[in-house]
């Protein structure tokens, strides 16, 4: 292996990669290669063989492991009976999957025209089953899809995020996703290196579920969130992320059990969750939302973001300067304890709740976002209004008639005060079970929305806010912009 691509490699890089490679090989390479992993210190830890070496002999390993330490450790693990133990817990068709998939990218780095003869078999060059935990490690931290090398980090206590993968020439960069443990619902976000969406999931998990009154998070929430989480790992490895970013929120902020969560989290993701102050959550809504406002929507001064979420409630003031941009200096935020899980628990338990409940609800939200606005920056009137989060989304769906959830239909779609206000009216008049049946309901907030249209109604009263625009690019987006930005 010769790394004869000067493309792969920054300037004057080539001869010492060349020479590192062989040292930890302890032998001259016998063909091309890259390197596509390295350790914080810039050592190569990964290699990706060309599929020919110089003297025509098919490479079937694709990607090799050259860190010292690593295979060291990879080999212990072999020694101790790490290959009968993958081959059981592993399931056989991921395991499988792997090796089609392997052997497919493979193949289809074999040169046009070549005429001897060509790599066979899957990971390592294994037909089926597990032969290499070697090969395994080496692709799944080359960002590969491949639970075997996943389950030989996890034995090893190694966490990818911790390398740097290259990427090699014509190829995008790994992708990079975050995770958002809600009050109501949890989330995932996958983007590749130049922000194109490549995966976006929600699921309404209530981990806040009584939190408000308890203070703890319930053993059922736990596990139906950890459940989802779960699902979301399995995801980011079919992406091939790398870094990756997990937060928590509202009801995590207010759980005196919160750590037992966290712990839990971290275990599946493989980085620990952060828990977000209200501020840090209102800067990275006000990111998110204004990143990609259509022409014309900019508005007059400030603009004003509402991230309405099951706990909390997080209002951002900033300039509409800083729309699209990737700093978030100027935003001034205010997070109050106003979300729709939290408001219906307190103040609607009735089902439907009488007109009384719902007055003193908006009473009390009120009052709240009164304070608010007085300790915000004053907003010219007519300016720029952003609802987030699923409360928002789900009216839209209402208001426009979208039956089955469309993104591009929801995202930008506009709400005026005066629908707010009789959405909010008829669907306080009636239970949970008739607001499900209705066309474009989501299954888990039917006995939330009123809680969250409640806040709604009270932002464009208080602030004057005739139009809300409704945006699905939200603090998730803002995390991932910063994930991409350089260092």
């Amino acid at each position: 292996m010769t790394d004869e691509d000067p493309q792969t490699h920054r300037p004057g890089e080539r001869a010492t990669d060349r020479s590192a490679v062989a040292q930890l090989l302890g032998r001259t390479p016998a063909g091309a290669f890259t390197v596509v992993v390295r350790r914080p210190n810039g050592a190569p830890a990964v290699i990706e063989n060309h599929p020919v070496l110089d003297d025509g002999r098919p490479m079937p390993t694709r990607y090799w492991l050259v860190d010292k330490e690593l295979r060291e450790a990879v080999s212990r693990l072999e020694a101790a009976g790490g290959v009968k133990r993958a081959a059981r817990e592993v399931p056989t068709q991921a395991v499988e999957k792997a090796h089609q998939t392997y052997a497919a990218e493979r193949d289809a780095l074999v040169p046009k025209g070549h005429a001897g003869p060509v790599p066979t078999g899957g990971v390592g060059g294994t037909r089926r089953g597990i032969k290499c935990l070697h090969a395994h490690l080496a692709w799944y931290l080359a960002g590969g899809s491949d639970a075997v090398g996943r389950w030989t980090a996890d034995q090893l206590g190694t966490d990818r995020a911790r390398f740097t993968v290259s990427a090699a020439p014509g190829r995008r960069e790994t992708p990079v996703a975050v995770v958002d443990c809600g009050t109501n619902s949890t989330r995932l976000l996958v983007v590749d290196g130049d922000g194109t969406v490549l995966d976006r999931q929600m699921e309404i998990t209530r981990l806040g579920e009584r939190v408000d009154a308890t203070r703890t998070l319930s053993r059922t929430a736990i596990a139906r969130t950890l459940s989802v989480v779960r699902g979301y790992r399995e995801s980011m490895d079919e992406r091939g992320v790398h870094r990756r970013r997990a937060v928590a929120t509202s009801a995590v902020r207010d759980a005196h059990n919160a750590e037992e969560f966290m712990e839990g989290v971290a275990r599946i993701v493989g980085v620990r969750p952060e828990t977000l102050s209200g501020a840090e959550e209102g800067r990275l809504s006000f990111l998110g939302a204004t990143m990609h406002l259509p022409e014309g929507k900019e508005g007059e001064g400030p603009i004003l973001v509402a991230d309405i979420g099951g706990g909390s409630t997080e209002l951002s003031v900033g300039p509409s300067s800083a729309r699209g941009s990737r700093g978030i200096d100027g935003v001034a935020t205010c997070s109050l304890d106003i979300g729709c899980v939290r408001v219906s628990e307190r103040y609607l338990r009735a089902d439907p709740p009488p007109p009384s409940d719902v007055a003193a609800a908006r009473h009390a939200v009120g009052s709240q976002l009164a304070a608010a606005r007085s300790a915000l920056p004053a907003l010219a009137p007519g300016g720029l209004f952003i609802g987030l989060a699923g409360t928002v989304s789900t009216l839209a769906c209402l208001a426009h008639g979208i039956t089955a959830y469309d993104r591009t239909r929801v995202h930008h779609a506009v709400l005026h005060q005066d629908e707010v206000e009789d959405w909010l009216t008829a669907l306080a008049a009636e239970d949970s079970r008739t607001r499900l049946r209705r066309p474009g309901m989501v299954a888990g907030r039917e006995d939330v929305i009123v809680g969250g249209l409640v806040v709604l109604a009270e932002i464009m009263a208080v602030f004057g806010r005739h139009e809300c625009l409704v945006s699905e690019d939200d603090i998730l987006d803002g995390l991932a912009l910063e994930l991409l930005a350089p260092a």
